[in-house]
Parts: structure tokens; sequence; C-alpha cells
């Protein structure tokens, strides 16, 4: 019988990761993708999006597909649709590359939102401001990641430079700021059966934009968890779902608020590989396969950390107890993420121990020395 190959649109370090997943499986995977020469190519054959025939021929070469990054390109996807199938829906690619249309989504599902306002020139901008009040946040409605593409407008005189900034994108999205005292991440997985598995909510910091660490399960967050369920679940069914999804969340003193989703596995859950029983990484591969899902039950606390423009030492991190190494075979450079590690000793009381000592061997500074409250 032959292995069933999964095609995958991209080749970074999230391909890369399902591959893996996929390869105790006996599943192949293949993948499309600027560079043939990405993190992903030591795991399966890459064709490449800058070759006029290659869009064909990876489509060609796998028996149903999925993605990376949201930002696939849906004229792509539609040319696929003709003969095989893709893994998440279409419609939840085309709903998650539009933020009007992702916040008109949420809205319809009753998943709270900040209130927000679609904004298409420098009038609608100061409409929105009249409207909504200071601070906002001014995002593109499409594309951007990792903290670009958004400005945050706190006076008056700000609307000028904001518009200057953004307004070339044309279609923009103003969201009134959200007091929250923290961000939070659910991430699901649908089978094509219907079933429907969560992973704990992730506690999520940022540097410069780009996140620096999880922290899982996010503390205190037992009332929380049935609450972001529901929401992620709500999405799943809705949107007939088949693999991983994840849904950002903000902490407020009105409960969650959705800030987006991402129709993928996502940097927040990458603790899954050794954390849980299995990973998302895993669970969704099977989902596009059409297997049963595994369990997602933590095996214990841990702590994912992003390794951010440089590689620290690889015998410094694995000199460390507990400590996991995931290097994704690329350059350095400022900003980009390296690779991960996941934090697990088998004694969890030594986590924020174990915290402190990785903040001083990293070459990037990272907020690990604080008390986290594992």
């Amino acid at each position: 019988m032959k292995n069933k190959t999964i095609g995958i649109f991209g080749g970074g370090q999230l391909g890369r990761m399902m591959a893996q997943a996929a390869l105790p499986l006996n599943l192949d995977c293949t993948f499309f993708e600027a560079s043939t020469d990405c993190p992903s190519a030591v795991l399966g054959q890459v064709f490449s999006s800058q070759d006029p025939q290659g869009l064909e021929q990876f489509i060609a070469s796998a028996d149903v597909f999925s993605l990376e990054f949201e930002n696939t390109p849906l004229a792509d996807v539609d040319l696929l649709m003709q003969s095989k199938a893709i893994h998440p829906p279409r419609q939840a690619l085309a709903i998650a590359q539009n933020r009007l249309s992702e916040k008109t989504l949420f809205n319809a599902l009753a998943i709270p939102v900040a209130p927000f306002r679609a904004v298409d020139s420098l009038e609608t901008l100061k409409q929105a401001v009249t409207e909504l009040g200071l601070p906002i946040v001014l995002k593109t409605a499409t594309g951007g990641y990792d903290g670009k593409g958004q400005f945050v407008l706190r006076e008056a005189e700000q609307i000028d430079q904001a518009w200057q900034e953004l307004g070339p994108a044309k279609s923009l999205i103003a969201e009134s700021f959200v007091k929250f005292s923290r961000e939070v991440s659910i991430i699901a997985v649908r089978g094509q059966n219907g079933d429907v598995k969560t992973w704990p909510l992730a506690e999520n910091h940022h540097h410069h934009g780009i996140l620096s660490h999880s922290i899982i399960p996010a503390p205190n967050s037992a009332e929380f968890l049935p609450v972001a369920q529901d929401y992620i679940t709500r999405l799943l069914n809705h949107l007939n779902y088949i693999g991983v999804l994840t849904l950002e969340l903000f902490v407020t003193e009105q409960g969650l608020y959705a800030n987006e989703m991402a129709p993928r596995v996502h940097n927040s859950g990458h603790w899954s590989i050794e954390g849980a029983v299995c990973s998302q990484f895993e669970n969704h591969v099977r989902a596009v396969a059409g297997l049963p899902l595994g369990s997602t039950e933590v095996v214990r606390p841990s702590v994912m950390v992003n390794i951010i423009g440089q590689h620290p030492k690889t015998e410094d991190v694995l000199a460390l107890n507990g400590a996991h190494l995931h290097l994704y075979n690329k350059t350095e450079r400022a900003g980009r993420k390296l690779g991960h590690i996941t934090l697990m000793p088998v004694n969890s009381d030594e986590l924020s121990n174990l915290c402190r000592q990785l903040a001083k061997i990293l070459p990037e500074p990272l907020a690990l020395t604080q008390d986290m409250n594992i």
C-alpha cells in the first residue's frame, strides 16, 4: 500500500516540524516554497514557487494538502482545489487573511472582540478616532505579522503620521485599544470525523513584537480555559475545519477578548512536541491524513523559548537539565526565529530557576528572569 503524501504550502520551520511528525506515521511530505534550500528541504522534495511549472508539479506530488502560513495565495489554493483537497478549508484561510473579515466572523459567533471600524481614507480614520476614542490600534487589513503592519495611535496629533505609514495599504482596520493583563492562546485540532481536542492555554510574552516565550499551562487560567475552548470550538465547527487552529486572546477585566486566529500550527504550541502526549504537529498531520486524533494531555508544565536573531551555544543549552533544543537550519539575522527551546525538568518546581539559567546564555535578552508564578 502506497504511503500517503501530504503537500505543504511553505517550507519554513512549521513545515519542517509537521514533516518530522509525519515520518513515524509513514506519511511523506512535499513542499512549495520560493527557495529549494529551505528548512524543510531535508525532509522532502521542494517545488519552487519561482518555477513556472512548480505549482502544477507540487499539486501532482501529493494526495492531500495543508499549509504553514496563512498568507498562502488563494489563487494557488483555487488551482489545487480543482483536483485535490486542502486542510484547513479555503474559507478559513480567506478569513484569516483579512482582519476585517476575521473580526466580523468573531462578532457573528458571539466571540467578544474590541470595537473596530474599517478605514480606507484619512477621513474614515478621523471618524474612527471620534467613534472609538483613543488610544486605537491601526492595522493593515491584510498582511503583517510579528508586530508589522500596525500603528498604536495614542494622540490625535498622530493621525496624519499613522495614515502616512499605513495608508497606502488602503484597506485598514482601527481597533479600540484593549486594556489587558496578559495575552494567551488556545490551540485546538478537529478531525475529519468532527472530533475536537484542545491543548491548555499558553501565556505568551513578546519581545519587540515577536513571541519570545510561552508558559504552559498559563498560570491561574483554570477559569478561562472552558471559555476559550468554547470559542475555538465554535470556530472549528462553523468552518467545518480540519486540522489545527489557533486563537489568540486577551485577558481583560471583562473576560477573554479574541485578538486573531491562525489557521495552522502555531509558535505558542511548539512546547507540545515534548510537553504533550500528542503534539500539535502530529495531531495536525493525523487530521489532514484522516487518522484518529491523539491525546492532548500535558506531560508536565513547560516553558517554550524562541531563539531570535542569534544562536546560543548548543552545548550551553543542552547542559541545562530538562532543556530540549530545536534548531531550524536558518542563518542568523536580526529578528529571525532560528529555533526554540522547551524547558520541562522532571521536577516542575525547578522550572523558574531553569528559566533564569537559560536567560543568562541567550544572546538576545528576554524577560525570563521575572517571577512567572509557575
